[in-house]
């Protein structure tokens, strides 16, 4: 088991017939555009928001905040090993240069994880939105936006850093809006923010405890961490070891921003602590303003979720292209998913994540926000761990983004990620925890065996030191 904290051999020149890489043709304010669609702030405010104000109430915003602030540890650790390491793979690619290949295989399950789920759950909440317009069945619609979405990955990714762009807009406007109402009718000031209530099931008001505050991190973390996005484009960036760490954190700062100012303007805006834990934030804007108004907020937010929808598709088809091109999988399932397409696109990686994405929707989701918590929690733990190694053997004087306070960052983010997930509850550790193992079992049966023919974690040649 050596192989769980040695490096990835470095990549062997390309033979070839080896796969194409991704041309670059992104800035960073094509990336920060596309970024931000991931993080979808929009749709994370009325899709999944009103789960937190459901078991948090008044402590929702304090609760953001908090991972807002864990989250520029987690972007400083980003930016570093994305400028080192600027490949589609993401965090993969960095934790497997960085902690070894076994780190780096687990790293890209629970990423995989994370990006399959996402979106289906995120796309089966357009038919709430377009409910003023045509009642939808969720399932249906949500497989609608799926499909949408991947024949939108299939372009050019300039061109679609333009489309997502211009979704983006509209629901930025559609925060702002909510933002705006919420504080013209404030019910109570702002010392709400921290009284610590929730209705409970007797329709009192319950405490919340510092173990919810610490449980509720985990989908905290998961609200904003669209920002990983920037490092899975690093590969299309030009000049990336510049412009990947100002994608990263420009990102986190706006996404921030955005979600957390509508979430203070609905707790101070909601007529009472039951209205706010119920979560209707559709309800509260008609009951703000009027009918005409909530539903172009509706629109811009089911907008905002077929936008967030096509960027996780490109996000997500980089994903398995990298994987395909690192040989995680038997030779034609390489071969197959590593093919690109006219526009430059890995069109059939895009197809394999958006076709499993529009069936998933017919599938019941609803313990899979706390998989995906769990999931991206261990993510952002091992990607630490790897960025506490960045600065080590070849490594050491590369030309990169480096963050401020190493190595005193990820030593407290390891702390802290390890106690946040101590405090998930044990089902979602259990099926995290599951798929984690199997994962492993497959690195024992067959990459690991194969090493010098699998996972051969590359890093782009015209991008080296």
């Amino acid at each position: 088991m050596t192989d769980t904290l040695r490096p990835a051999e470095a990549a062997l020149p390309e033979a070839p017939d080896s796969p194409q890489k991704l041309k670059r043709s992104i800035g960073v304010v094509g990336g920060t555009l596309l970024t931000l669609s991931c993080v979808t702030p929009a749709s994370t405010l009325f899709v999944v928001v009103p789960d937190l104000f459901g078991s948090l109430g008044t402590a929702t915003a304090l609760t953001i905040a908090i991972g807002s602030l864990l989250c520029v540890a987690v972007a400083f650790c980003y930016s570093e090993l994305g400028t080192l390491i600027p490949s589609a793979g993401g965090e993969y690619a960095m934790v497997s240069t960085m902690a070894g290949r076994l780190a780096g295989w687990l790293v890209f399950v629970l990423s995989l994880l994370v990006v399959m789920i996402v979106p289906p759950v995120i796309a089966m909440g357009t038919a709430d939105y377009l409910a003023p317009i045509v009642h939808l069945d969720p399932s249906m619609a949500g497989a609608g936006v799926m499909l949408l979405a991947t024949l939108a990955g299939l372009l050019d990714l300039r061109a679609n850093a333009w489309i997502t762009g211009v979704f983006l807009v509209l629901e930025v406007i559609a925060a702002g809006v909510v933002a705006v109402l919420g504080f013209a009718h404030s019910e109570r000031g702002a010392d709400s923010l921290v009284s610590l209530q929730v209705t409970g099931a007797d329709g009192h008001a319950d405490a919340v405890t510092a173990m919810l505050i610490v449980s509720g991190l985990a989908i905290a973390l998961f609200i904003t961490q669209g920002f990983s996005t920037a490092v899975y484009l690093s590969e299309e960036m030009e000049n990336p070891r510049r412009n990947v760490a100002r994608t990263v954190l420009a990102t986190l700062a706006i996404s921030s921003v955005i979600i957390l100012v509508p979430v203070i303007a609905i707790t101070m805006g909601a007529k009472d602590l039951s209205a706010l834990t119920g979560g209707d934030i559709g309800t509260m804007v008609t009951t703000w303003s009027n009918s005409a108004v909530g539903t172009f907020v509706s629109l811009c937010v089911a907008l905002a979720i077929i936008n967030a929808g096509i960027v996780m598709v490109i996000q997500n088809s980089r994903v398995l292209f990298a994987s395909a091109r690192d040989k995680a999988w038997p030779t034609p399932i390489n071969n197959v998913f590593a093919r690109l397409g006219r526009f430059g696109s890995p069109w059939v990686a895009t197809l394999a994540v958006g076709i499993p994405g529009a069936i998933l929707c017919f599938v019941n989701l609803d313990t899979l926000y706390g998989i995906t918590g769990v999931s991206v929690t261990a993510m952002y733990l091992l990607v630490a761990v790897a960025a506490l190694l960045s600065r080590k053997g070849p490594h050491k004087h590369t030309p990169a983004w480096r963050m401020p306070l190493w190595p005193t960052m990820p030593v407290l983010l390891i702390a802290v990620l390890t106690y946040i997930l101590s405090q998930q509850e044990p089902a979602y550790l259990l099926w995290t925890g599951g798929i984690t193992a199997a994962a492993t079992l497959y690195w024992a049966l067959y990459l690991r065996p194969r090493r010098d023919t699998r996972w051969l974690v590359s890093i782009p040649e015209d991008e080296r030191a």
